[in-house]
């Protein structure tokens, strides 16, 4: 199903290994926690990385939400592949958390979004991304609804508005900012408009009829005011600074202040981990710049010191030569009078 609105026309370092294995890891950890998934799961990890067939970048793919006896043939179909500056279908049509239908236009558009890619029946992973995106929100200076927005999905077509307001509900509490509430969207639909949105974002995920569970990846996805995909975060772990720099980058300058937008200028995005890290180059540009700027300032304030004091100096030897004229001059009356 569409929607008559349409999207308007928008202007067309590798990471260490360790650090991509300390995610995983973490992640691992958390969903993993009974001892017998843990061994079950262990063979899983080794295979949760996997090359990104669209821009041929390593990318972690992510935990699974499915149990550790997840089979072989789910996980093929299980990953999350980086398209950078895809469009998303703004006249797809969903159902908000009253059961309205909205098409994305009319939720995207004004601000910078973090879109989340759940299903509100998951037992474990989509409940540890939300909770991980509130606790990184919690951290950050800027707001839901006032410096950006957050579009959450669910990619199962059997999820209703009802569950999707109960969701909403629990995330405003635990978010603690009322006024985020008319920019947070929590949306259902059909499995077209879903398919639609998760395959131009690359998000690719498989039902397991044995658990009768989703098998998916973790992470969100920032997107700029006019929908386009802008970065990736992977896992469930986000750094308010990483995202906050992800948006003060989706949004063209508009979100954040001057500090922020130094560091953006200091660092770079790496898609390979989904964070910013600092830039040698830029640095040395930007550090090189402010240290000019800083010694033309010393410069200028030593010149204008120096003028002012000489500027005083003068004019204080020319009040007293005035003063000697003068009293020369009066001291020659007193003898021409003296004399007459």
């Amino acid at each position: 199903m569409t929607h008559k609105c349409q999207p308007e026309a928008a202007d067309s370092p590798d990471s260490r290994a360790s650090d991509a294995w300390l995610q995983l890891l973490f992640v691992f950890l958390r969903v993993f926690s009974s001892r017998l998934r843990f061994f079950a799961a262990l063979a899983l990890l080794l295979g949760l990385t996997r090359l990104s067939p669209a821009d041929g970048i390593q990318v972690p793919a992510g935990a699974l939400a499915a149990n550790g006896e997840t089979k072989a043939w789910i996980l093929k179909d299980v990953g999350i592949d980086q398209k950078l500056g895809a469009q998303l279908p703004l006249d797809q049509v969903f159902r908000d958390e009253s059961g309205r239908s909205v098409a994305l236009c009319d939720v995207i558009g004004k601000r910078p979004v973090i879109l989340t890619l759940v299903y509100f029946h998951c037992p474990m992973l989509c409940t540890m991304v939300l909770n991980d995106l509130v606790q990184s929100m919690r951290q950050m200076d800027e707001t839901a609804g006032h410096d950006f927005d957050i579009l959450t999905i669910s990619f199962d077509p059997t999820d209703t508005p009802l569950t999707a307001r109960e969701k909403k509900a629990n995330y405003l509490a635990a978010y603690g900012r009322p006024q985020a509430a008319p920019s947070w969207h929590f949306l259902t639909g059909s499995p077209s408009a879903i398919a639609a949105i998760t395959s131009v974002v690359g998000f690719r995920y498989a039902w397991d009829p044995e658990s009768k569970q989703y098998a998916h990846a973790s992470g969100i996805i920032v997107l700029t005011p006019d929908g386009k995909v802008s970065r990736y975060f992977y896992g469930v772990d986000y750094e308010p600074k990483d995202l906050r720099l992800a948006l003060v980058d989706a949004s063209g300058g508009k979100v954040g202040g001057l500090v922020d937008q130094i560091l953006l200028l200091c660092c770079q995005y790496n898609p390979a981990t989904g964070k910013y890290g600092l830039a040698i180059s830029r640095g040395l540009k930007v550090g090189g710049s402010i240290t000019v700027l800083g010694l033309f300032s010393v410069v200028l304030f030593v010149v204008r010191r120096h003028s002012a004091t000489h500027g005083t100096a003068r004019l204080s030897a020319c009040e007293a030569g005035d003063r000697v004229v003068q009293t020369r001059l009066r001291e020659r009356e007193r003898q021409e009078l003296s004399h007459g």
